[in-house]
């Protein structure tokens, strides 16, 4: 197995490197997110800059992120260690099998769709990367694998329903006024005026630096809130306004539950006792939100003419910003600029109810 210089993750870094890169018992190969060169490794010249390279580097994706590619490295060792190959190094050839049997399993496995098989290339290319093995997904064993997939398996996306006007007003309607239905109905109020996704929402401070995990703050105007976050696309700022009415205004929902909850320092939105009486300190988890979204749907009863199970996968976190695309009467660049996006056509994927044929280029033509 081909060795990488580097410094590893269980050295002191006055500690020469080894002759073999250690293995887990998963199989994953355990190496730093940046290499030094050879002669620099262990040398103590650059000790007080290790663990702040270390701290940048685990910060170049998000957690999530890294979870997935995780995910996605432990699947594919494993299914190397069954066929009796080696992850490492890379083999276009072996990526290509391996591929061509998510998308048709010899096995009881289901196939994998063709943005999770293109998902698991990117998490096999970032693991190759962080061991100085890249990967050329150019190599005709896998482009060639992969758009024969794309031609014969690829299908529309599946798109999550929107949560449209009427639905919100619903669902806040069946929260209770107890501190945590404050702070849910803040949570989906603020989700679907900001456009927001559900790592947005719980990520979000009450002032700038005051965490470490922080994903941004917010700021509270006479006209509405303003919302600066740390995105999936880099920094931008989400204006709030407020609304025509307390009971469906998002800021005075927000300010609702600031005031009873007591918080004016750190993550705005934070679990609560078991009596739903006291905020806790802990930051919220982003999973809550698509929990709170599925069973406000169920207890508003939207989409009653389908089975419980088939409505709850109906909607999910991105209900809420494709329920702002699809309602809001504006012109689509400040839906575009709300959301974040870098194209227009981006922003169309999330409306599920527009005027497709406002502009009309057949009687534009003369037809």
């Amino acid at each position: 197995m081909q060795f990488i210089p580097g410094i590893l993750r269980n050295m002191s870094p006055s500690t020469k490197t080894s002759a073999a890169t250690p293995q887990t018992p998963a199989g994953r190969i355990e190496q730093d997110p940046f290499t030094l060169p050879a002669d620099l490794a262990g040398s103590g010249a650059l000790d007080h800059l290790i663990e702040t390279a270390r701290g940048y580097a685990r910060a170049a994706a998000s957690d999530n992120t890294l979870k997935a590619y995780a995910k996605d490295w432990a699947h594919f060792t494993r299914w190397c260690r069954m066929k009796g190959a080696a992850p490492l190094p890379p083999s276009s050839e072996m990526i290509g099998l391996y591929i061509a049997d998510l998308a048709a399993p010899t096995g009881k496995a289901p196939a994998l769709l063709v943005s999770t098989i293109e998902r698991r290339l990117s998490g096999l290319a970032w693991n190759f990367a962080q061991r100085g093995l890249p990967l050329d997904r150019q190599n005709r064993h896998i482009a060639t694998i992969l758009a024969g997939i794309k031609r014969r398996h690829a299908r529309p996306p599946v798109q999550k329903e929107a949560i449209l006007r009427d639905d919100i007003l619903a669902m806040v309607a069946t929260l209770p006024f107890d501190l945590r239905g404050l702070r849910d109905r803040a949570i989906l109020l603020l989700g679907y005026a900001g456009g927001l996704r559900r790592s947005e929402i719980v990520s979000l401070d009450v002032h700038k630096d005051d965490t470490l995990d922080s994903g941004g703050w917010i700021e509270i105007l006479e006209g509405g809130a303003l919302l600066t976050l740390n995105a999936k696309t880099g920094w931008r700022e989400v204006e709030i306004g407020r609304g025509s009415s307390e009971q469906t205004c998002p800021v005075h929902a927000l300010e609702q539950w600031l005031h009873f909850s007591k918080i004016d320092f750190g993550p705005v939105f934070v679990r609560s006792s078991r009596d739903g009486k006291r905020a806790l300190e802990a930051r919220l988890n982003d999973k809550h939100v698509a929990r709170l979204i599925k069973s406000c749907v169920l207890d508003a009863g939207i989409r009653g003419d389908l089975p419980e199970k088939d409505r709850v996968a109906l909607f999910s976190g991105h209900s809420l910003r494709a329920g702002l695309a699809s309602s809001a009467e504006v012109d689509e660049r400040y839906v575009q600029k709300q959301l974040g996006h870098a194209s227009a056509e981006m922003t169309r994927r999330y409306q599920r109810r527009r005027d497709r044929f406002r502009v009309n280029l057949t009687k534009a033509a003369g037809l």
